[in-house]
């Protein structure tokens, strides 16, 4: 009983998204179904730290990545921290719990050049409802370095053409506004032109040909798509982009405290993985630039 009310609370006191809530609810009756085959017991709160690092070392030998394992043991420290809260537990297992080692994944971002080609390719393509939705996804996503989540929930007042600001809804529905290019406003007004012919009431912003709310799998397949035709790198997808926009504003010169702001993080440390693409252009440039350089 306590995980439904545990939902309950990740969805109308933390306003945590469907998915992160389904991904809580999953790991923690992952976690439930263990105990009972294991233990031949389904009461969480009674749970101590041996039989949860027996689920990690289960999981371990499953070939489980220390990623998605550290994932899962997260969603239950969240959840006893819960159960210590509402006072039905005085101190959470986990309390000293240490997370599995996993490698730092350094995400390579696109280049300018990949992402201009990506655009001129756009740009020649039949002015239609179609091609204009992807064009804008693409510039919009390269423009604003908003979430994949975030564009599809955009809203037609989302949009504000004469200030030029877009309203993004982020995680733990905080707002944030975003400035708009004006090329990216040109696209938007050509775009809106276009929908208008659409048989369809709904007020999202991006719709299917049909005039259906996009989905998740729908926006990678056009990034996926589109930038497989210019780039040979493995992950093509739309955070990455995310990270172009913050890896290309800080090689520009941006600082970091701006770009926070602009991706929607709570802390800088989660602006800061960024940084590493930044630091190799410093160290190039400085290279190049620095008098001594050739002579080290």
């Amino acid at each position: 009983m306590s995980i439904i009310h545990f939902i309950d609370y990740l969805t109308s006191e933390k306003k945590y998204s469907t998915h992160t809530v389904r991904a809580y609810h999953d790991d923690l009756k992952s976690f439930e179904s263990f105990c009972f085959s294991t233990y031949n017991s389904s009461q969480l709160s009674d749970i101590n730290y041996s039989q949860i690092r027996s689920w990690i070392v289960d999981m371990v030998d499953k070939k489980i990545s220390n990623r998605t394992v550290n994932r899962k043991i997260t969603s239950l420290k969240t959840y006893y921290k819960f159960l210590v809260k509402t006072k039905q537990i005085k101190e959470s297992p986990l309390v000293r719990h240490q997370a599995l080692k996993v490698s730092k994944k350094v995400q390579i971002p696109f280049s300018q050049a990949e992402i201009e080609e990506v655009l001129n390719n756009l740009n020649t393509m039949d002015f239609n409802y179609e091609s204009l939705r992807n064009k804008l996804i693409v510039e919009l996503l390269y423009s604003t370095g908003m979430r994949r989540s975030e564009l599809i929930e955009l809203k037609l007042s989302s949009i504000n053409i004469h200030n030029g600001t877009v309203k993004v809804i982020g995680k733990r529905n905080k707002e944030r506004y975003i400035p708009l290019l004006n090329s990216v406003r040109q696209t938007l007004t050509d775009y809106l032109k276009e929908r208008k012919h659409l048989d369809s009431n709904n007020d999202y912003l991006f719709l299917t040909n049909k005039g259906n709310k996009l989905y998740p799998n729908f926006v990678y397949r056009i990034i996926n798509e589109y930038f497989s035709t210019v780039s040979s790198k493995v992950k093509k997808s739309p955070h990455v982009i995310r990270h172009s926009f913050a890896t290309h504003l800080l090689n520009q010169g941006a600082d970091l405290n701006s770009v926070k702001e602009l991706l929607g993080h709570s802390s800088l440390a989660s602006t800061q993985i960024y940084t590493h693409s930044s630091l190799n252009e410093l160290k190039k440039i400085y290279n190049q630039a620095h008098p001594r350089s050739s002579k080290i």
